[in-house]
């Protein structure tokens, strides 16, 4: 038992000990990335499409407002997946819809917070939405 103890100490001990080479680490804010990776600001936004309880933006709408709305914003590139959302609306009640997630990497420019909020605008006056959540967060990022 004391073998067995003293080996899991040493097996701590030496779990603490991690090499860093500090001058191949890049860092802005909280994000520390390693080699070959920058810190760079993300933007998600996550878009609801549902419309007075059921689905009223279409596959064609949605691609219509990404081709009018977002590339012009954001040309360099953005992902969009199809994500299963939920939230409680004004009312109290809980809203499941199926919503689309658009990721882009920011340039870092000054424009880019202006842009964010015009699409979340658009999406809300165009599809009689409550909100669009925006999550923004700078993450390590390479290509």
């Amino acid at each position: 038992m004391a073998k067995r103890l003293g080996l899991i100490i040493v097996v701590l001990m030496l779990t603490g000990c991690v090499s860093v080479d500090v001058e191949r680490l890049e860092t802005r804010g909280d994000a520390v990335c390693a080699a070959g990776l920058s810190p760079t600001p993300v933007a998600h936004l996550y878009f609801g499409r549902y419309i007075g309880g059921t689905l009223g933006v279409s596959d064609a709408d949605w691609q219509d407002f990404v081709d009018r709305e977002i590339t012009p914003r954001f040309p360099n590139g953005l992902s969009v997946a199809d994500v299963s959302g939920q939230w409680r609306g004004p009312d109290g009640v809980i809203v499941r819809e199926p919503s689309k997630s658009v990721m882009v990497v920011l340039s870092g420019a000054e424009s880019d917070p202006a842009a964010l909020d015009a699409i979340r605008t658009a999406y809300v006056d165009r599809f009689d939405q409550d909100a669009v959540m925006l999550i923004q967060q700078t993450v390590c990022v390479g290509f």
